[in-house]
């Protein structure tokens, strides 16, 4: 799936992933390929990055919200 995370200042990471951990405001929640389409908000915490390769990135927030449609994950951090 394509995956966009952006902050106010910068675009943090563009690419294609497998999966994302992401810390909603009632728990953990993960999106993975072709997930439903989906506008949630995020609270501080660790997003989590798998790519094709099973490699494993983190990127810590201090909230946002998250869209997902039509294989596009959009994420807004602060």
């Amino acid at each position: 799936m394509n995956v966009e995370i952006i902050s106010p200042d910068k675009s943090i990471f563009k690419g294609e992933l497998n999966l994302i951990q992401l810390p909603g405001i009632d728990g953990s929640f993960e999106i993975m390929d072709h997930h439903a389409p989906l506008v949630s908000i995020l609270k501080k915490g660790k997003i989590k990055l798998v790519d094709a390769k099973k490699k494993v990135d983190f990127i810590e927030i201090n909230g946002g919200v998250i869209e997902v449609l039509n294989n596009y994950v959009k994420i807004l951090v602060e």
